[in-house]
């Protein structure tokens, strides 16, 4: 009687056990169809909180959130009022878990000016909050990052105008930057003469040295320049699994790392079909389509964690996506994009693109900050103003 007692309480510990195991694993018991059935795990998350989260369009609750369903495709939606909405559909499977970290943007952003000086020319420094601007009175470096106490927050000098031939056009300045960004040529074309200077980006500039007499000289420490930055794209792609990195050598021109480095913005400079790089696939990946078909002068993001490759853009409308026209937003999982009369940001798989700003700006220029706004140059008062000045979007 005893042992009985003892094997009936070790099979409900078992039985126990089985069942809290099942549940964790996302197995529900159907109480219609009396059966025990798998389920998948839907985790929300939004910035902003507190959004809503539609399921097939039915309302499911608020993000964050764990929404426990069944094996199916599901239509997810989240919605805020005053933001712009994000949609996605995706196929849930059984026991496993699909996370959902939306971004959303207000409708209407707010609009800051950071300069009052009249910019002739502004240049953003790749990685940094920085912008070199080219003013009426000489050369400033822009921190964005920096919030002084003052209403338009102040400008390091670079170097000013009279350090410079009276004939010189700011408008034409081409920048050539180290890259440890302490050091930078500025170039200018005047009635087919060319001038170049190398200039301190760490404290003002009391005098330059001139370059345009030596072209020699200035091609080598540009190429030498080249050189570095080429050497630290090739230090990061090393990380990347290593049949990506023979074929990105041979035949991509990379445009950009994302901050965190997981991911690759390229351009392919070939017709070539990527291998799969990892052995055994991942499950529960994105699952937004991928091509590993790629053409000629398309632009494309590869992540490595995932070994998914996502076309940005065609070779067919590639020429607005090159350069200053397309970055990497903060959190690595955005790009931003200058498009027709407005900025765009896109999920790096290419799906929901959103109009994060229409308003009025100087096309070809456009910069992100660390916290997720948006700098451009605008003139927002051309019949007082012959010249735009800095303003922040903010988006976030």
């Amino acid at each position: 009687m005893k042992f009985l007692s003892k094997f009936i309480l070790f099979f409900l510990f078992i039985a126990i056990l089985g069942l809290v195991i099942a549940y964790a694993r996302g197995y529900r018991f159907d109480f219609q169809n009396r059966s025990l059935n798998s389920t998948g795990i839907i985790a929300v998350s939004s910035y902003p909180k507190t959004a809503k989260i539609y399921i097939n369009g039915l309302l499911k609750g608020v993000t964050d959130a764990n929404l426990t369903l069944s094996p199916g495709n599901y239509q997810v939606e989240i919605k805020k009022e005053g933001y712009t909405s994000w949609t996605k559909s995706i196929n849930l499977k059984g026991e496993l878990v699909i996370n959902i970290d939306t971004v959303l943007y207000p409708i209407n952003p707010t609009l800051s000016p950071l300069t009052n000086l009249g910019i002739i020319k502004a240049i953003p420094l790749e990685d940094t909050n920085k912008i070199i601007v080219f003013t009426e009175t000489g050369v400033y470096l822009f921190e964005a990052g920096r919030r002084p106490l003052s209403f338009f927050p102040p400008l390091k000098t670079i170097v000013k105008k009279e350090l410079f031939l009276e004939t010189i056009d700011f408008s034409t300045g081409l920048v050539s930057v180290s890259p440890d960004l302490k050091q930078a040529i500025f170039e200018f074309d005047q009635s087919g003469e060319k001038y170049a200077y190398l200039l301190s980006l760490e404290e003002e500039n009391q005098s330059s040295l001139d370059l345009s007499l030596s072209e020699q000289s200035k091609q080598a420490l540009i190429d030498a320049w080249e050189k570095q930055k080429q050497a630290n794209f090739l230090k990061i792609l090393e990380t990347y699994p290593s049949d990506f990195v023979k074929i990105a050598s041979d035949s991509f021109k990379v445009i950009a790392f994302s901050p965190n480095e997981t991911k690759v913005l390229y351009q392919s400079l070939v017709n070539i079909d990527l291998p799969t790089m990892t052995k055994q696939p991942l499950i529960a990946t994105n699952q937004a389509q991928e091509t590993k078909n790629l053409k000629k002068n398309g632009v494309y993001v590869y992540d490595k964690k995932e070994d998914k490759n996502y076309e940005i853009s065609n070779a067919q409308s590639v020429n607005s996506l090159i350069d200053q026209s397309i970055q990497w937003y903060f959190d690595s999982r955005h790009l931003v994009i200058e498009e027709a009369k407005k900025i765009s940001i896109v999920d790096y798989d290419n799906s929901n693109r959103l109009a994060v700003y229409s308003g009025p700006f100087e096309a070809k220029f456009f910069t992100t900050t660390s916290d997720g706004k948006i700098i451009i140059l605008a003139n927002l008062n051309p019949e007082a103003n012959k010249l735009p000045d800095l303003y922040l979007v903010g988006i976030r």
